[in-house]
């Protein structure tokens, strides 16, 4: 997988990489997190099924996320963009009306950045969160007997986003979804502000089996899933129909339902008030960092993530 081999190439050419890891930068002597996230037109989104105003949201969302994952509250954020001749005004418009909306739903301030011309729709998005009296995650954090946690449900997005390709509008519910992803304010809080033990956490934008690999993977751990306690909607079962496909890969690999995966000890999961499901536990030390799926009498074990998105893979 390019983008992960291109993440070790980068860590052994810097001097100082301590650092590059987790979705956000923990700068602990500062107080704050900081996480940056690029979108590309065709890649991440596409205007044919995006109005401008979803594709702001979007934008802002993916970095908010990146912040709760952390633990972290948002509070500063700057925005790029790279605009093709085409781009009129009114797309300016209604990307940085969804922004306003979003910060002030959020309490986040734009504090600058850049605008430029490209073939394409380009936005880079940095977060600045802030730490104080608040326990950040790390993917490196998961320890034996740990509880594996998930919010939400998860396929969603991806069933939104075959539904938009196929032009089928049979769940709006999903094309939301897809479109106006929402991030797991509540839960980050809960898990912050009332843990008092090292725990691990991320978000689920790249696909649950995504944050479940990287986890384990961090934390020199085996990760054991029980399938059938995963939640996902029902619906998802009627569209696969359709699809003609297996409705686990939009599960574990679909990717884009920003909600949030944690491990997490049994007696501190017992302080969080906030909704969430136990999928499954942290087991065992392992080399090999594999993640393992329980399908009832069934294990299959996941030593890659070769079924995950790749941005080198090709365009939406």
């Amino acid at each position: 997988m390019k983008e992960l081999e291109f993440i070790e190439i980068i860590k052994k050419t810097l001097s100082k990489s301590s650092f590059i890891g987790d979705d956000c930068a923990y700068l602990k002597e500062l107080g704050i997190v900081i996480t940056h996230d690029s979108l590309v037109e065709d890649v991440h989104f596409s205007r044919g099924f995006a109005t401008p105003y979803q594709i702001g949201h979007k934008a802002l969302m993916v970095n908010l996320s990146d912040v709760f994952a952390s633990g972290a509250v948002p509070k500063y954020l700057t925005i790029s963009l790279s605009l093709p001749k085409d781009i009129d005004n009114e797309f300016v418009k209604e990307f940085y009306r969804a922004c306003d909306d979003i910060c002030q739903e959020f309490g986040v301030e734009i504090v600058g950045g850049d605008i430029t011309g490209s073939e394409k729709v380009f936005i880079s998005v940095c977060a600045i969160g802030t730490t104080n009296g608040r326990k950040i995650s790390s993917r490196k954090n998961a320890k034996i007997g740990d509880c594996v946690v998930v919010t939400g449900f998860h396929g969603s997005s991806a069933a939104g986003l075959w539904l938009l390709q196929n032009e089928i509008d049979t769940n709006p519910l999903f094309i939301k979804n897809h479109l106006k992803p929402e991030a797991q304010k509540h839960f980050s809080n809960e898990i912050a502000t009332k843990v008092t033990e090292d725990y691990a956490m991320m978000d689920t934008s790249d696909g649950l089996m995504d944050a479940l690999y990287k986890i384990a993977a961090a934390s020199d751990v085996l990760i054991s899933v029980d399938f059938d306690k995963i939640p996902y909607d029902k619906d998802i079962e009627k569209i696969v129909k359709k699809a003609n496909l297996d409705f686990k890969d939009w599960i574990f690999y679909g990717g884009e339902d920003f909600q949030l995966v944690a491990c997490v000890g049994k007696e501190e999961l017992q302080r969080i008030e906030a909704d969430y499901t136990i999928i499954g536990q942290v087991n065992a030390k392992s080399d090999v960092h594999p993640v393992e799926i329980i399908f009832g009498d069934k294990i299959e074990k996941v030593t890659n993530l070769e079924r995950t998105f790749n941005h080198f893979k090709g365009d939406l």
